[in-house]
C-alpha cells in the first residue's frame, strides 16, 4: 500500500470548505427577512421557515449519517447540493414571496439538502486528518460560518449590481434562482475530493497505537450506538448541546430584525439601522463564527473536548443574556457580535467529538461510522 498513490489530503480541505461555504446560507436567511416583511409575510412567518430548515437539517443530519456507510460520501455529497440547489431554484420559479411554496421548498427541501452534505467534509476530513482531529473540524465547518458572508454580500446590502441590492435588481425570486444554482456547482465541486481514504491509511510519523494508550489510560470504554444510548453520559451531552444550538440559532433567526427595531427605538432611522444590522450579521458575527470554528478547533486539541465545551457555553450564556441590551446601539452591537460570533454555533461540530472522546465509540459500529 506504500507504493499506492493516495490523494493529496489538502485537497479535503478545499472540498469541505467549498461545500460548507454553500450549505452556510441557512445562517444568511435574515438577509431575505426584511424585504418578506415589507413584501407582506408576518415576522413570525419568516422565523418559522428558518425553524422548519433548522429542523429539517438536524433531522436528516441522523439520517445522512447513517447512509453514508452505504452510499460514501461522494454520492451523499451529491444528492446535497442537488436537493438543496433545486429547492431554491424551484422557490424561486414558484414566487420566492409565496410563503407557503418557500415555506416547502426552502424550509424543508433546502434544510435536507443542508442535512445531507453538513456531515460529510467532517466524517472525511477526520478520516484523512486523524493526527488533527480538532483543527480539521473546525476547518471544515468553518465555511458554514463564512458561507453567511459571502451570501449576504451576494443577495444583501452590500452586494450590488450597477450599484444596487442583488435582490432590489433582479427580485427575490430571481435572487433565488441564481443562489440556487451557484449552491448546485460548488457543492458539486467539492464533492470531487469527499472520498474516504484507504482502509489502514494513515499520516506519515502519526502513530496511532500512542493515541489508543492515552484514551485506555483515561479510563474510556469503547461503546456500540445501542450501548451508547443507554448512558447517562450521551443524554447530558445532547441536552448541552440543545441549549447551546438552541441559543445560538434563536438568535442567529433574529439577528438582524431584532437589532433594527432596537436602533430604531434608540432614535436611529430605518436605513441606518439597517445597513448597521446587515453589516453586523455580514461581517462582525458570519466572519467571527467561521473564524472561531477554528480556533476553538485548535484549542479543544490543547485542552480538551469537555474543558472547551464548558468555556463555550458559559461564555455564549452570557453574550445571548447580554444581547438584548446591547443590540440598540451600533458600537456595542458590533463589539457583542464580534464576540458572540466566535463562539456561537461552534458545538455544532463538537457533539461528534464530545462523544468520541467520552464513549470512544468504535468505527466499526454501522451506525456511527459515518460521523466518525
Amino acid at each position: 500500500m506504500n507504493n499506492q498513490k493516495v490523494m493529496n489530503r489538502s485537497l479535503v480541505v478545499v472540498g469541505a470548505i467549498l461545500i460548507q461555504l454553500a450549505l452556510g446560507n441557512l445562517y444568511a436567511w435574515s438577509v431575505f427577512t426584511s424585504e418578506l416583511v415589507e413584501g407582506g409575510w408576518s415576522k413570525a412567518q419568516t422565523q418559522i421557515v428558518f425553524s422548519v430548515g433548522v429542523a429539517v437539517f438536524a433531522i436528516v443530519m441522523v439520517i445522512a449519517g447513517r447512509l453514508m456507510p452505504k452510499y460514501g460520501p461522494r454520492k451523499l455529497t451529491i444528492a446535497s447540493g442537488v436537493t438543496l440547489g433545486l429547492g431554491y431554484i424551484i422557490a424561486g420559479l414558484l414566487g420566492a414571496e409565496n410563503y407557503v411554496t418557500t415555506l416547502i421548498f426552502v424550509g424543508i427541501l433546502g434544510g435536507a439538502g443542508i442535512g445531507m452534505g453538513y456531515v460529510v467534509p467532517i466524517a472525511v476530513g477526520m478520516r484523512w486528518y486523524p493526527d488533527k482531529k480538532g483543527l480539521i473540524t473546525g476547518l471544515a465547518v468553518a465555511g458554514f460560518g463564512f458561507g453567511a458572508t459571502l451570501w449576504m454580500t451576494l443577495a444583501g446590502k452590500l452586494g450590488s449590481i450597477g450599484g444596487a441590492e442583488l435582490i432590489k435588481s433582479i427580485g427575490m425570486s430571481n435572487t433565488f434562482i441564481v443562489l440556487g444554482i451557484i449552491f448546485l456547482i460548488i457543492i458539486l465541486i467539492g464533492s470531487l475530493w469527499m472520498v474516504f481514504p484507504a482502509a489502514g491509511w494513515k499520516p506519515a510519523g502519526w502513530n496511532p497505537e500512542e493515541s489508543k494508550s492515552a484514551v485506555k489510560a483515561a479510563g474510556s470504554v469503547n461503546y456500540s450506538s445501542s450501548q451508547m444510548l443507554k448512558t447517562n453520559q450521551f443524554y447530558l451531552i445532547v441536552l448541552t448541546y440543545a441549549f447551546g444550538a438552541g441559543a445560538g440559532l434563536l438568535s442567529i433567526g433574529l439577528m438582524k430584525l431584532w437589532p433594527m427595531e432596537a436602533m430604531q427605538s434608540n432614535g436611529i432611522s430605518k436605513e441606518v439601522a439597517g445597513a448597521a444590522a446587515t453589516l453586523a450579521m455580514a461581517v462582525f458575527f458570519a466572519l467571527f463564527n467561521g473564524l472561531g470554528r477554528i480556533l476553538w478547533g485548535m484549542i479543544s486539541d490543547k485542552i480538551g473536548r469537555k474543558t472547551s465545551i464548558a468555556l463555550m457555553m458559559a461564555t455564549q450564556g452570557a453574550f445571548v443574556i447580554l444581547f438584548q441590551w446591547m443590540a440598540g446601539s451600533q458600537v456595542t452591537l458590533y463589539l457583542l457580535l464580534f464576540s458572540l460570533g466566535s463562539i456561537m454555533a461552534v458545538c455544532f461540530h463538537f457533539f461528534p467529538l464530545l462523544l468520541r472522546t467520552y464513549l470512544e465509540i468504535k468505527t466499526s459500529d454501522k451506525t456511527m461510522v459515518g460521523y466518525f
